[in-house]
């Protein structure tokens, strides 16, 4: 196999990966399953001894997220936040809806740009089109596996549709 064909190969492979790092399923659980079922109370509940509440969880992730698809849709970079609490919202139990509904709109959004032939191309302080989409995967993915940990402290585990016990 030659270069091109490597790279051509190398990105689709990539581009089929990418949703499903987005969302969840096979190697962790699926964001849907691990946001279903709360109530607003619950959602914005900081058990004891957790520095977070499954909202303020999504709120950061939804900040990082619509930073980098700015990034990504204007094609140019962006300054990073001044202090890191700077990209964690107060969220209460009446934003959940909102902070909820933020993060599935975030999520639509991206899926445009999975199979992008210029995921090479830098475009935020020499990161590329791809190194953000595979941050955006990456950074959801941990704070998911947080969401979980705070919605088994709160014994809102597992969701209504099932999930992991271990």
């Amino acid at each position: 196999m030659s270069d091109p064909d490597r790279q051509v190969a190398s990105q689709l492979a990539f581009a089929r990966l990418l949703p499903r790092l987005f969302r969840g399923g096979q190697a962790f659980v699926g964001v849907e399953a691990a946001l279903s079922g709360l109530s607003d109370e619950q959602a914005a509940a900081r058990p004891g001894g957790l520095p977070h509440s499954v909202a303020g969880l999504v709120a950061h992730v939804n900040w990082w997220n619509r930073w980098m698809l700015d990034i990504i849709e204007m094609g140019q970079a962006l300054p990073y936040p001044a202090h890191a609490a700077d990209t964690w919202p107060e969220v209460g139990a009446g934003d959940w809806s909102r902070v909820r509904n933020d993060f599935y709109e975030l999520l639509a959004r991206i899926d445009t740009h999975a199979a992008r032939p210029d995921l090479a191309n830098p475009v935020n302080h020499e990161e590329t089109i791809g190194e953000l989409l595979a941050d955006f995967a990456l950074h959801t993915a941990h704070h998911f596996g947080q969401v979980v940990t705070v919605r088994q402290a709160l014994g809102a585990w597992p969701p209504p549709g099932g999930g992991d016990t271990w």
